[in-house]
């Protein structure tokens, strides 16, 4: 995909009241990172602590390296609810093992998903159709825009990582002498309206896609496997490499997303960590949220109220019946 989301009052005021009432637990500063499911994320920590816990939230702008460094420098901020540690994974794993910062719970239960993916409309008709290959062997159910008489591969925008994989994908394919055409979108909203279109269409759509995102909340779609395992090795030498000279088929490999503390955060929260610890959702539940979100033009605060309101079954389970109760009263 593309991109690939302070205090010791606090910690001291949840400390001292864990297992028992809640006292005002003081500031806490989280960072809301700039990605639709990380700042949804951001926005339900903050309602769940100010509103259970007696906390006061700051949200702080954020995004993976400055956040980290950040966090890994100068303590601040105190949490980062979705955290993609694939990006950091040598540093924070030093962070950890030094005694700076702490890995909490899989916020994105199923992991980040990448890949090519067809509608699901496509896939009922023809149940043949599991792996990439086989997909390549029907050029006639994936038209190209330009030319009718032959398939399409759906490329990534013009300076996004995934554009390097998929041409490599393609051309390891041999998608060209299938029949199959590469086509570049040109922006996130022509890649996001190429897929609308095949639905508005009910015409056959191949392409790159991932979750969780809007679209694939939106409009159910079924990803391909590439019949072969990831190799990491050859995916960091070749398949993300622009213009490799001889790429061979890959599969995209799976991200992780984990919600990263501070460590004296951790130390001192009590009940708060315990949330922290136990929050996680899957990209069903974050792509229908994010659909919403976009359907209804809503900010992140919007989307994350939606979810505490209409998904009570999920996000109770996080925290305990008296702290649930309190955060409903106040939706």
């Amino acid at each position: 995909m593309k991109k690939l989301l302070t205090s010791a009052a606090f910690a001291a005021g949840l400390y001292a009241f864990a297992g028992t009432a809640h006292a005002d637990c003081g500031s806490v500063s989280i960072a809301e990172m700039n990605w639709a499911s990380a700042g949804v994320a951001a926005h339900i920590d903050k309602i769940i602590l100010e509103n259970g816990y007696g906390c006061s939230v700051e949200m702080v702008t954020g995004d993976t390296m400055p956040t980290f460094t950040s966090m890994n420098e100068k303590g601040q901020p105190d949490l980062a609810p979705e955290f993609w540690v694939n990006a950091v994974r040598t540093p924070l794993d030093a962070a950890v093992k030094e005694g700076r910062l702490v890995i909490a719970a899989e916020i994105l239960a199923d992991g980040a998903v990448e890949g090519w993916w067809i509608p699901k409309f496509l896939a009922d008709a023809h149940p043949d159709i599991k792996t990439v290959q086989q997909a390549l062997a029907h050029p006639e159910l994936f038209p190209a825009p330009e030319d009718k008489s032959k398939g399409a591969v759906t490329n990534c925008p013009s300076g996004w990582n995934c554009q390097t994989s998929t041409a490599n994908l393609y051309k390891a394919l041999g998608a060209s002498e299938k029949g199959f055409e590469l086509v570049d979108t040109g922006s996130a909203a022509g890649l996001d309206g190429s897929i609308a279109g095949a639905f508005e269409k009910k015409t056959g759509w191949l392409g790159y896609y991932w979750a969780p995102t809007a679209i694939l909340g939106k409009y159910e779609m079924v990803k391909l496997s590439f019949d072969t395992p990831h190799d990491k090795a050859n995916w960091d030498a070749c398949t993300a490499v622009p213009d490799c000279p001889n790429p061979k088929v890959n599969s995209y490999p799976s991200s992780e997303a984990f919600t990263v503390v501070t460590k004296k955060f951790a130390d001192k929260a009590g009940v708060a960590m315990d949330y922290i610890k136990a929050r996680k959702w899957g990209n069903a539940t974050i792509n229908s949220v994010l659909a919403w979100q976009t359907d209804n033009q809503g900010t992140n605060e919007d989307a994350a109220k939606h979810f505490l309101t209409t998904s009570p079954e999920i996000w109770s389970k996080w925290v305990s019946a008296d702290v649930a109760e309190k955060v409903k009263a106040a939706l």
